[in-house]
């Protein structure tokens, strides 16, 4: 057990600028942002900020008619907040470890439980699975991201990315399931023989195929709640 004076608490868990812009971790699951404009963060992942940041929920009508009625089936799930202003937030969802990501005109799909924040530049878009409504109450959803910037994902522990490749399907449990490449479209499979052996499903293992040439990012943990994910 460690033991501080006042002191050395303070010292040893005070913030450190390191000087890193937007972005910049303070150790693995906690995020310093940076702020002098406009960031997406999930709702409910800001812990702490200083300076002159506002906050607005997703405005109905801002992302257009398509993605209100997504939000309406999706329900209560992972929002977006907009925060603007100028200052210093920090983010954080659950003590899970967080990943900053670069994109270079590229496109990621995430779960929309697991996308902590993005910039304002890059274009999303909510997925619903509808393969996953008959057998997962409200279905199984997701956040399309594409553009060129950076996004923050949180992984339930560390992360393992799996090469797919023509010809080598990898199949995953959608539980843990984070995040793939934009490219790949999976499918949905279940197969009663592994009932007892992946996954929560009553009376048949669901699992994700991924098909194709991309990769697929796993967490060491299965999320409870599929119903709860959203954009």
């Amino acid at each position: 057990m460690a033991r501080f004076s006042l002191q050395e608490f303070v010292q040893a868990t005070q913030q450190q600028d390191r000087g890193e812009g937007l972005f910049e971790l303070e150790g693995p699951r906690m995020l310093e942002v940076n702020l002098n404009g406009e960031l997406w963060i999930k709702t409910g992942g800001m812990i702490a900020y200083k300076g002159g940041i506002k906050f607005e929920r997703e405005g109905l009508l801002e992302k257009g008619l398509g993605k209100m009625l997504k939000k309406a089936v999706t329900g209560e799930g992972a929002k977006l907040t907009k925060a603007r202003g100028e200052g210093v937030m920090y983010l954080a969802d659950e003590g899970k470890n967080i990943q900053v990501l670069s994109l270079q005109n590229e496109a990621l799909y995430v779960n929309g439980n697991d996308l902590l924040a993005l910039e304002p530049q890059i274009e999303w878009d909510i997925k619903m699975m509808r393969k996953m409504a008959a057998i997962v109450a409200g279905g199984f959803f997701n956040v399309r991201l594409e553009g060129t910037g950076m996004c923050v994902i949180t992984t339930h522990f560390e992360p393992l990315t799996l090469a797919v490749r023509p010809g080598y399907p990898v199949r995953t449990d959608p539980n843990a399931t984070v995040a793939w490449s934009g490219n790949l479209e999976p499918e949905f499979k279940t197969d009663v023989s592994l009932k007892t052996f992946l996954g929560r499903g009553s009376g048949e293992s669901i699992q994700m195929e991924f098909n194709g040439d991309g990769f697929v990012v796993v967490q060491p943990y299965e999320e409870i709640a599929l119903q709860n994910v959203g954009g």
